[in-house]
């Protein structure tokens, strides 16, 4: 691995945890390196430059050393131009940051995702109160599709014949759509898998069974271990991704 310094690279806090007695490990999410985690020597004292910024959703450019996976943060800067998400914005981007956590590989890039994540948080931090189901969904099914697991929503499995808006369907993960006989899967609608391959939310309907679809596809994607914000969000609001 290379020991070369990093300089001045844009990037986001997703996560901390405490390391020794007065340092942190910072996991980031980088637009040029992807995910990455950072040594933050001294960012517990209360007198440490980086004190103050190494909390999530806050633009920062990131600059470090290091030949093993764990490297060390040199310098880190406010970089500005994004208000961080309130109330149940602000939960919905932790979500988004476990998820990021627990999908990406460390060190791979994924500059059109690390775009979307950025303005999916300013989204999330708007006007757009009560639009969190559609910003969700939109970004679950694009971050699917960046890293290899985007699924086809308009096209029949079995007979590759397009989807029929009337018909009920069962999706599989392994698969795709099936026409719905009594099969295991997430079942949907016709008309919900065409929206979702056009990028539509506008239909209650669509993000009822969107959710679940969604919801079903990540947890195959991550295996057994739940996101622990999801479980939090259907606790403490009526909104659970």
């Amino acid at each position: 691995m290379s020991d070369a310094r990093i300089n001045n690279t844009p990037g986001f806090i997703l996560h901390t945890y405490p390391f020794k007695e007065t340092s942190v490990v910072a996991e980031v999410f980088t637009r040029e390196h992807g995910r990455v985690a950072l040594i933050a020597r001294g960012a517990r004292r209360p007198a440490s430059a980086l004190r103050g910024l190494m909390q999530p959703f806050t633009p920062l450019l990131l600059s470090w050393f290091g030949k093993s996976e764990l490297k060390t943060l040199h310098a880190a800067e406010w970089q500005g131009g994004l208000a961080a998400p309130q109330g149940r914005g602000l939960m919905c981007g932790f979500y988004l940051n476990e998820l990021l956590l627990r999908v990406l590989a460390r060190g791979d890039a994924h500059e059109a995702l690390y775009d979307r994540y950025t303005e999916t948080l300013a989204l999330l931090a708007g006007d757009g109160g009560g639009d969190e189901e559609r910003i969700l969904r939109r970004f679950e099914k694009n971050l699917l599709a960046d890293i290899g697991y985007g699924a086809t929503f308009d096209t029949d499995a079995d007979t590759h014949a397009p989807i029929e808006p009337a018909v009920r369907y069962v999706f599989q993960p392994e698969r795709g759509a099936l026409r719905a006989q009594g099969q295991p899967g997430c079942l949907v609608s016709g008309q919900t898998l065409l929206d979702l391959a056009a990028d539509r939310f506008d239909d209650p309907a669509t993000l009822v069974e969107a959710k679940a679809l969604m919801r079903s596809l990540i947890n195959h994607t991550l295996g057994a271990k739940p996101l622990y914000t999801r479980q939090l969000l259907r606790e403490l609001t009526d909104l659970s991704p």
